[in-house]
């Protein structure tokens, strides 16, 4: 069956342009991030998971992890926690105090510290807590709740039906699932199959996510699984384009063109200009660096790039070095990145 990728797609009230969606990811998906990307016509941008207790203690910095540029929603704000009241009183000040349009739940994320916290992917072993953690923050907001989660545990505990109706059940917007089990973590291949299964077992919208690498994988995910929308993640960093070549492809088959050298460079400059005003360009520096490596990425010459990158201290510096590189690299006629 060939889907017709044009139709935009709802979540309770909110309704997306498109089915191409931005995933949440931790230390990257933060507004200067996300709205970079969102130019580029995501349809959804979810925030990276921010702690309950955090936002319940008021702690600072994760307050400032809530701000919201108006440019950037339809937007998505994930949370995380392992205790009903917590995670209800978050998700309430969310709900109250922040312009996100819907509210996540993290069933997903599988590194040790927050398994230990009881959250993240340590849900995916229990359908009845699901259902109660799930009803009881519904009940308490009135923005639409979601949850993104993976498969399962492990390959002998893939609860994902299961678990995806639990949350339909408990009021659920909607669902996005990440073909992989916890104990893959970020290894292996993505499991299409059981997405597949998710989608034909419940009502609510389902958003698919893993190894979506380019427009076709993309089209083919939609086209094999027949989810409403399409997940992108890695293949986003240092390449919102991917994005935008994504929503043109399934809008109308046609893939346009990677960017060239000095287009990537000067969406990698406002992405850091972006990060140096929610920042501070000290921070703004260190963590712009990672970006910079994913932005030079294909590009000629890249590995002393990123050498020379990771050393710079200072703003000026580093908006001064990608600029000669870019200048450098058009000299050699090498415009259009390899991939």
């Amino acid at each position: 069956m060939t889907l017709k990728p044009t139709k935009p797609f709802r979540i309770g009230y909110v309704e997306m342009d498109n089915r191409v969606v931005l995933a949440p990811m931790a230390g990257i998906s933060n507004s200067a991030f996300r709205l970079t990307v969102k130019e580029f016509g995501a349809g959804l941008v979810y925030a990276e998971m921010i702690s309950d207790k955090g936002i319940v203690q008021q702690n600072e910095k994760t307050l400032s992890m809530l701000y919201i540029d108006e440019r950037e929603n339809p937007l998505s704000l994930q949370i995380f926690g392992g205790e009903k009241e917590t995670l209800v009183a978050a998700a309430k000040y969310v709900d109250q105090n922040t312009t996100a349009d819907i509210i996540d739940i993290n069933m997903g994320c599988p590194v040790n510290k927050i398994i230990k916290c009881e959250a993240g992917a340590r849900w995916l072993l229990d359908p009845n807590k699901i259902y109660e953690m799930v009803s009881a923050v519904v009940d308490n907001v009135t923005k639409p709740v979601t949850v993104k989660m993976r498969i399962g545990w492990d390959e002998k505990n893939i609860l994902a039906v299961e678990n995806a109706q639990a949350i339909e059940r408990a009021g659920g917007a909607a669902v996005a699932v990440h073909g992989r089990t916890r104990e893959q973590m970020y290894e292996g291949y993505a499991n299409w199959d059981i997405i597949r299964d998710v989608k034909q077992a419940v009502s609510i919208p389902v958003i698919g996510n893993g190894d979506v690498e380019s427009p076709q994988d993309a089209k083919r995910m939609l086209d094999e699984t027949g989810v409403d929308g399409v997940m992108i993640g890695r293949a986003a960093l240092g390449d919102p384009w991917m994005i935008y070549r994504t929503v043109e492809y399934l809008e109308s088959g046609d893939l346009k063109p990677e960017p060239s050298v000095r287009e990537k460079i000067d969406v990698c400059l406002l992405h850091f200009e972006r990060l140096a005003q929610l920042k501070g360009e000290k921070v703004a520096v260190r963590e712009m660096r990672k970006h910079a490596s994913w932005y030079l990425k294909g590009i000629r010459g890249n590995g002393t790039a990123r050498t020379i990158i990771n050393q710079i201290e200072d703003a000026n510096e580093l908006k001064v070095y990608l600029n000669q590189f870019a200048e450098e690299r058009m000299a050699s006629r090498e415009e259009v990145v390899s991939v």
